[in-house]
């Protein structure tokens, strides 16, 4: 799962790759807006990104796509 957060004044956005779902992404996403803590996810390396919730401008869940190898015609 490929998770992207925007952060208020930043010019590039933070993107990892996450083996949880996006139900459990969206509800740790959901429970720090309203706890008003900090956001803290873990992409599938064992590395964690942390967050102050009135910083994040955004967070974008998606599938990830499979990257292409060699020359491809779509």
């Amino acid at each position: 799962m490929e998770v992207k957060i925007g952060v208020q004044y930043a010019a590039r956005e933070l993107v990892l790759e996450s083996a949880q779902t996006p139900a459990e992404i969206e509800q740790i996403v959901t429970q720090a807006i309203a706890s008003e803590g900090t956001l803290s996810l873990t992409d599938e390396r064992g590395r964690r990104v942390i967050v102050p919730v009135d910083k994040v401008a955004y967070v974008e869940i998606a599938e990830a796509a499979p990257r292409a190898v060699g020359f491809t015609v779509r």
